[in-house]
């Protein structure tokens, strides 16, 4: 009953600013206004959009997408764009009547999730054979991504269609080389030095582009926390496999790693934490890590620079 009220008074309040009018038409700058849902997703937009659009960020650097709830205000913003960039595959979970009642009131909705082939996903059979969200940690798929959001610009904004196209070669030119920068420093580790272990199950895709095995406390929501079962497991994996270094994340609470690490020690084998990754967030300008090929070399920094 609560839930039913709640998606009611979401259709009700996207219906009466739908009344004072809603449309894709462009700002008096003469740019499209887009609200997208993550960071990722507001790098990625601003990328491929380039001088036609204004990008605003839904969640800031550092919070967690998974336990994200959408207030009146967000759901204004959203209302107001001309466009809305999501990531799809439960990532928004708790925002998913939003994007629904939006779509069907007209609104112009770009779903990452509807320009990833299914086949290239990931499954949690842990987790109702969920599909895994993190799509962005296999540079291939972010690239999928990125095609999508120019096709999908091209139809909306039909004017400066060759421009999304340029900015979409242009921005593929980018991912190519971090691709390659990605392959180079993962050499520099040998195959069975390739053990990730971090807060939440969210570099699987990482692992089957690049080659590496992961471990997470969490699964791949962080709604569901880990319990001590979890801990003693993962710490006799840890012990058996002396494993050098386990990571900590950005959108996470760290108490889980270190009570990781904690119980790791207690076994005789010290384990570092090896550093802070991005998951589900980038970073922010002031650690220099806010564009998504600056949080992705910083991770893979971080990651090879812990484990060689």
């Amino acid at each position: 009953m609560y839930k039913s009220k709640i998606i009611f008074l979401i259709y009700a309040l996207i219906g009466i600013f739908a009344l004072a009018g809603c449309s894709a038409e462009k700002e008096s700058n003469g740019k499209l206004k887009i609200v997208a849902t993550t960071t990722m997703l507001y790098d990625l937009g601003l990328n491929i959009g380039g001088n036609h659009v204004e990008v605003k960020a839904l969640m800031s650097p550092g919070i967690d997408p998974h336990l994200f709830k959408a207030s009146a205000g967000d759901v204004n913003l959203m209302q107001e764009a001309d466009i809305v960039i999501y990531n799809g595959l439960h990532l928004e979970g708790k925002m998913a009547d939003v994007f629904e009642a939006l779509s069907k009131g007209g609104h112009s909705v770009i779903c990452i999730e509807d320009g990833i082939d299914s086949s290239k996903l990931l499954t949690s059979e842990d987790e109702g054979s969920v599909y895994d969200p993190h799509i962005w940690f296999d540079v291939d798929l972010w690239k999928d991504a990125a095609k999508h959001v120019a096709g999908e610009l091209s139809k909306i904004d039909e004017k400066n269609a060759g421009d999304y196209e340029k900015n979409l070669e242009s921005y593929l030119k980018k991912l190519d080389a971090l691709d390659a920068y990605i392959k180079e420093r993962t050499s520099e580790i040998g195959e069975e030095q390739r053990v990730l272990v971090t807060a939440h199950d969210a570099f699987r895709y990482f692992a089957r582009a690049y080659g590496y095995e992961v471990k997470g406390l969490q699964g791949i929501s962080t709604e569901a926390e880990a319990g001590t079962a979890d801990v003693k497991s993962l710490a006799d994996f840890i012990y058996e496999r002396k494993i050098k270094a386990v990571f900590v994340e950005s959108s996470v609470p760290a108490k889980t790693i270190e009570a990781l690490k904690a119980a790791v020690d207690s076994r005789g084998f010290v384990t570092e934490i090896g550093g802070e990754l991005y998951s589900d967030s980038l970073g922010d300008e002031k650690s220099g890590t806010e564009t998504y090929i600056l949080t992705f070399r910083a991770n893979i920094d971080t990651i090879v620079n812990a484990l060689k």
